[in-house]
């Protein structure tokens, strides 16, 4: 069944866009904020993600237990998250109950307090989620992988901040930044499902048309990749490795030749890194590439966990494939079945109003516009052989690869030998 899209720009400036799927009794619905980690200051890193966390923690009418025991009483769904460009509070509600959602989500989004007492318990919290990521090497490689290619532009630092920032931090500090950048200019609010889109707004309007519009945002400085070794020695059964190279903006024209050569490369069970390193040489339980885009850079990456003994060779099977890419064209039937597989992916995940939700808020705010699925497919369809290898050839140069590595590892001279062939 047809869906129906539908945009309304406030007195503020804040766009609140809609997806009518009349055939569903579900809604979900995001309060977005076109700010992350990106914005902030070294000094201020962490403070999009603890705000993320504060938001829930009290408003002047609700208490943390309140918002708790509100959304579950009408069987619905919240959450958020914090991105480098974006952080996103959502909901997933019956359409029964539209109006308590947006009462609930408004509510915590204008009218969180920030309470010191909370802020006070929040903190052991956030340190424990550093401490996670810390004790998960395929999650920290990541981290590690992201500063060793952006260096010190706010892309190469951790979302969640550092335990140094973290204990600096005080409720006040939260909610200066808060005001400072979630500002109608920058908000988004997205909704799909079982709705009437002039309800909604009526709805939003009441609520967010209070913000005023405030002072101008720093600028976001657009790096440069830096391409060299880095190795964190830890006493692990594994290496965790990633390489990672150039890649490509979000708006890119290329984009959908970047995301078949992800696929082909090693974006599923069939692609080239899967089967030469797992299926034929069983060196690895766990490889993969992938794409990390931004507004105006990004990179693109391979992950892998191997016994140390075979990190090298690894390495060089993994070299070896990205090089391939750019020498030889891709055969036309693994091409026709990369693209089905990501045709695939998209078909599936539009069957879902949270993914409605989620492609309204990022066409808005990365291209101003809402680009239709059929469009995508049909991009997808025109993608070419010679635009793989031409892209293959721009990304992948063996003089711009960042390695970094976590494990039992020291032997940098021979990974360079290799990397920098």
């Amino acid at each position: 069944m047809a869906s129906k899209i539908n945009k309304t720009v406030l007195d503020n400036g804040i766009r609140v866009l809609t997806n009518r799927m009349p055939h569903v009794r579900s809604i979900s619905m995001g309060v977005w904020a076109n700010v992350g980690a990106r914005d902030e200051t070294s000094d201020e890193n962490g403070l999009s993600h603890f705000i993320e966390h504060m938001i829930f923690k009290g408003t002047k009418r609700r208490t943390s237990y309140q918002i708790a025991k509100e959304f579950d009483a009408i069987g619905g769904h919240s959450n958020a998250f914090t991105s480098m460009e974006n952080t996103c509070y959502h909901a997933k509600v019956m359409d029964t109950h539209l109006t308590t959602m947006v009462d609930i989500l408004s509510d915590i989004f204008l009218n969180s307090v920030f309470d010191p007492k909370e802020f006070e318990k929040e903190r052991p919290v956030i340190f424990q989620e550093i401490g996670m990521i810390e004790d998960n090497p395929e999650d920290y490689i990541h981290v590690l992988s992201g500063n060793a290619f952006w260096g010190e532009n706010p892309l190469g630092r951790s979302i969640i901040g550092s335990r140094e920032n973290i204990t600096r931090f005080n409720a006040k500090t939260l909610k200066k930044f808060f005001q400072r950048f979630y500002q109608p200019e920058r908000i988004v609010i997205s909704a799909s499902g079982n709705l009437s889109h002039d309800a909604f707004v009526n709805l939003i309007r009441k609520a967010f048309e209070s913000i005023h519009p405030g002072n101008s945002f720093p600028e976001r400085i657009t790096p440069t990749g830096q391409f060299n070794i880095h190795l964190h020695h830890r006493k692990l059964e594994q290496v965790h490795v990633c390489i990672g190279t150039k890649g490509l903006a979000i708006a890119d024209p290329k984009r959908y030749a970047f995301s078949l050569l992800n696929t082909i490369l090693g974006g599923n069970m069939s692609s080239r890194l899967f089967q030469e390193i797992r299926e034929r040489r069983g060196l690895a339980y766990s490889i993969y590439s992938f794409i990390s885009s931004h507004v105006d850079t990004g990179m693109f990456g391979v992950y892998i966990a191997v016994d140390p003994k075979t990190s090298l060779k690894s390495t060089e099977l993994i070299l070896r494939e990205m090089r391939k890419l750019k020498e030889m064209r891709v055969d036309p039937i693994d091409l026709n079945n990369a693209k089905e597989y990501t045709k695939g992916g998209l078909l599936l995940a539009a069957e879902s109003v949270d993914n409605h939700m989620v492609r309204l808020a990022q066409n808005e705010i990365h291209f101003g516009r809402q680009i239709p699925l059929k469009s995508v497919i049909d991009e997808i369809e025109t993608v070419t052989g010679d635009e793989i290898i031409d892209l293959a050839r721009y990304l992948y140069q063996s003089e711009q690869l960042a390695l970094t590595m976590l494990g039992p590892v020291s032997d940098k001279k021979s990974f360079k030998d290799i990397l920098f062939l």
